[in-house]
């Protein structure tokens, strides 16, 4: 396959609206990564109000994150057919509705489902914002640059939407949380009419059902189970089920997909070392970053007693960490390449997780959290930046999308993942701890909670240093062709 209508020309490669594509597209992706947080902090409140019990309080963040994950790979095709504009146009009108429809929620009820439907359009969002950037920037430096803004925005964005969510919980109303991203979306599809250009893929395209069906229904039991795990045990009937489940309806999704002839994920896309790779380094910096929020974030207001804002924006040192690094290594990429920039950034990251493991009910946020913050931030952003090009690396244009998606679905099912197996380790660490530590007495619960985080992060820090050998060895092209696409059949 060629790339046909996305091989880089001239006049391409001066298209005068390419930067403002790009700030469209980073809007989009800054509200769907602010939207797996921006909730976390608002719960409290939202619980009061429409009276959801301490065991449906996750439905909150869940039916989001498990619509998301589950439709991705099926929302990254639909771009692929439909026109990657007309869906991206879509997912954005569709988020805003949904958005407002949380925001106005009067039931429990009312309110999970409008976050599943925020899932259900961000499905739709998140691949085709990648695969406009991957067809509108054809040259290789400006590529990077482009991808190193997305990178910092999927890096820092979460810290952004607990920074945001304490704000506006502690001075609007926790609806606002919902709100706030209605005049957002709409204004992003004013400017994305005017300065998206659309693409489709060229070729077949017709829809493999028999994957869409045991792919969604594969990932949905894959990411429900986990989730069941991180509340009832790896040991719940529940969890078993929905885990075997997802094994053996993966397992059947693969099998389909080697013998239809236009698959909803050809094998191609994950086969190829340097994507395989990418999706494998996503799936750990998922299980890590995101069990770093989880912990770090209870410790500072459960241990430390920070308030929900402050515990916002005590993570800020973690977002301008990003921002300062994704700049640096969207200059270097071009230069040096993919993976002198992976290894090194998710060894430093796992060095700043193992900082972490020193905290104590006593220690300093200061002195114990801002150095480990700001060395973490750093090494992600080395890795943020590639990673997002190599998960695209010699893509044909036909499976632009379904390799975008496959690098969200990654992060996401890793994101769920790390939380049901960090839980469970933090959980069980804690408990241990306090048996062997009953002389503290009434300070035994601090330190054992602290010392479950502690052991948490020790085991992420381990997730991303296996990350760092797995891209060492997959990893394999060099800054000469890093973000080509002349040329860049799959075969």
């Amino acid at each position: 396959m060629s790339f046909q209508d996305s091989a880089p020309t001239q006049d391409k490669a001066l298209d005068p609206t390419r930067w403002r594509t790009l700030f469209v597209v980073a809007i989009a992706q800054l509200m769907i990564v602010l939207d797996s947080s921006i909730m976390n902090i608002a719960i409290p409140s939202a619980k009061i109000e429409l009276g959801i019990t301490d065991a449906n309080q996750q439905w909150i963040i869940t039916a989001y994150t498990l619509a998301f994950g589950s439709l991705l790979l099926l929302g990254g095709r639909v771009g692929d057919y439909m026109g990657r504009k007309k869906i991206f146009l879509i997912g954005l009108i569709g988020f805003a509705a949904a958005s407002a429809l949380g925001g106005i929620a009067s039931t429990q009820e009312l309110l999970f489902a409008a976050r599943a439907l925020q899932g259900v359009f961000a499905a739709l969002l998140a691949p085709a914002a990648l695969s406009i950037i991957s067809v509108t920037f054809t040259v290789p430096a400006e590529r990077a640059k482009a991808f190193g803004v997305i990178g910092a925005i999927s890096g820092g964005g979460a810290a952004i939407g607990l920074i945001l969510g304490g704000a506006l919980t502690e001075y609007a109303s926790w609806r606002w949380c919902l709100g706030v991203n209605t005049p957002i979306a709409v204004g992003a599809a004013i400017l994305a009419i005017k300065f998206v250009h659309e693409s489709k893929a060229q070729g077949d395209s017709t829809y493999d059902i028999p994957g869409v069906f045991t792919a969604t229904a594969g990932l949905f039991s894959l990411t429900y189970g986990f989730n069941e795990a991180a509340t009832k045990g790896w040991s719940s009937s529940t969890t078993i089920t929905f885990l075997v489940a997802a094994v053996v309806l993966l397992a059947i999704f693969v099998t389909i997909e080697k013998r239809v002839a236009n698959p909803l994920m050809p094998l191609r896309v994950v086969t190829e070392r340097n994507r395989g790779g990418s999706y494998l380094g996503s799936l750990v910096v998922g299980a890590g970053l995101f069990s770093m929020f989880l912990f770090l974030g209870l410790y500072l207001q459960v241990i430390l007693g920070f308030s929900a804002l402050k515990s916002g924006f005590a993570f800020l040192p973690f977002t301008a960490g990003i921002i300062i690094f994704a700049g640096i290594a969207s200059q270097l990429l071009p230069k040096v390449g993919p993976k002198p920039l992976m290894v090194p950034g998710l060894i430093f990251a796992g060095i700043g997780l193992l900082l972490l493991t020193r905290i104590t009910p006593e220690t300093s946020y200061l002195t114990h959290v801002v150095p480990s913050l700001l060395i973490m931030s750093s090494g992600m952003a080395l890795v943020f930046i590639p990673l997002t090009s190599t998960s695209l690396h010699a893509v044909s244009n036909h499976d632009t999308g379904v390799a975008s998606a496959m690098l969200n679905t990654s992060q996401q099912v890793g994101g769920s993942l790390g939380t049901a197996l960090l839980n469970t380790v933090a959980a069980t660490a804690a408990t241990t701890y306090a048996t062997a530590n009953k002389q503290l007495g009434e300070m035994v619960q601090p330190f054992a909670m602290t010392h479950g985080f502690t052991v948490a992060f020790k085991c992420s820090a381990a997730l991303l240093f296996v990350g760092a050998v797995v891209l060492f060895f997959f990893i394999n092209i060099g800054k000469e062709s890093l973000v080509e696409t002349e040329g860049a059949g799959l075969h």
